[in-house]
């Protein structure tokens, strides 16, 4: 039997300015990355985004960005690697604290938007993310974008890795997401994107936006929270999924 992680991007709500349905979300996916409040979130939908993956057996990640609320951290910024690994440390360090007090462990760290986007190629920022991951807990998993320099900087600092792949997001030749701005690069329709997944998971590749496949193994399997129907999306990934044969399951809760 397969299995696979289902993980979305939660907690992304900062005051009265709700974003996402990430209650009904948790209900279909195994992993969650909770927003630590630089490119969204608070001290309150932290917690209270805590309190849900609990209620819902689902396992708890961080999600730290670059400092760039005003652009949702999907801009880039000139950060150092050593600005990198104290931003990281920063915020997962917060999040941490909140799911200790509610009894709770995190379980993962997965960089947001642009800083996951870099650290896929720049080799200096992913040691830095993986540094400093190791340095709060180094029993923590890192996520990065399969294939790219981000796992591997995370086994070189003796980490579990687990290999990324998008449901709604479509690759260059290269491996690599392809950039949002670019005509195609959101996947739109719930069908092809189930498709996607199931290529990924079960054959171990992607057609890239070219049409030419690219090789991908995956761990984990990413759904935007802040799609407009990211819950459609979600419904017919894990129909998809169990139709397959393939079990949705955290694998490091």
């Amino acid at each position: 039997m397969a299995y696979i992680d289902l993980n979305a991007d939660i907690g992304e709500s900062v005051g009265a300015w709700r974003m996402g349905l990430d209650t009904d979300l948790l209900s279909l996916v195994s992993s969650a990355n909770i927003a630590c409040g630089y490119h969204a979130g608070d001290p309150r939908t932290m917690t209270e985004s805590v309190a849900h993956c609990l209620r819902h057996g689902v396992a708890i990640g961080a999600h730290p960005s670059y400092p760039d609320r005003e652009g949702f951290g999907r801009r880039e910024m000139a950060l150092s690697p050593r600005e990198i690994r104290e931003a990281v440390i920063y915020q997962v360090g917060a999040l941490a604290g909140i799911a200790s007090a509610a009894g709770a462990r995190l379980v993962h760290v997965k960089p947001h938007g642009a800083l996951y986007n870099r650290a896929a190629i720049d080799a200096a920022a992913a040691e830095a993310i993986a540094c400093a991951v190791r340095d709060i807990d180094p029993s923590l998993a890192l996520v990065g974008l399969a294939g790219s320099l981000l796992p591997a900087a995370g086994r070189a600092a003796g980490l579990r890795v687990l290999e990324e792949g998008f449901a709604d997001r479509r690759y260059t030749a290269r491996g690599l997401l392809a950039p949002r701005g670019e005509a195609g690069a959101m996947i739109e329709d719930p069908a092809e994107s189930a498709a996607q997944v199931l290529a990924m998971v079960c054959e171990g590749k992607v057609s890239a936006i070219d049409g030419e496949p690219v090789m991908l193994r995956v761990d984990t399997v990413c759904l935007h929270g802040d799609g407009p129907q990211a819950v459609v999306f979600a419904h017919q990934l894990r129909r998809a999924l169990s139709g397959a044969g393939v079990v949705v399951r955290s694998p490091v809760a």
